[in-house]
């Protein structure tokens, strides 16, 4: 009997009425939040990849522009740049 009271009246009906609203139908529902909170997580770790890059081509930048042999050996390995008297042979593995 407590419970039909309960069950039928009008305040509560109400309250469960905008639970359900605000948990399934509203446009900021519960699986929209947890969707946003998973690419949220999922840019913040491409953002910290991003960051860690940055310093680490900052680095080779810097050490690319202050010596002349990393730079030497650089444009040879990724260029395939070669001086005047010498022959470059590159070898490609399957």
């Amino acid at each position: 009997m407590f419970l039909i009271k309960i069950i039928r009246n009008k305040y509560f009906l109400t309250i469960i009425g905008i639970i359900v609203w605000l948990l399934f139908f509203d446009k900021n529902d519960v699986v929209t939040q947890f969707d946003l909170i998973q690419k949220r997580n999922k840019l913040q770790k491409e953002k910290e990849y991003y960051i860690s890059e940055i310093e680490n081509n900052k680095t080779n930048l810097s050490e690319l522009q202050t010596n002349t042999k990393s730079l030497e050996i650089f444009a040879r390995e990724k260029y395939l740049m070669k001086k005047d008297n010498e022959d470059v042979f590159v070898f490609v593995t399957k």
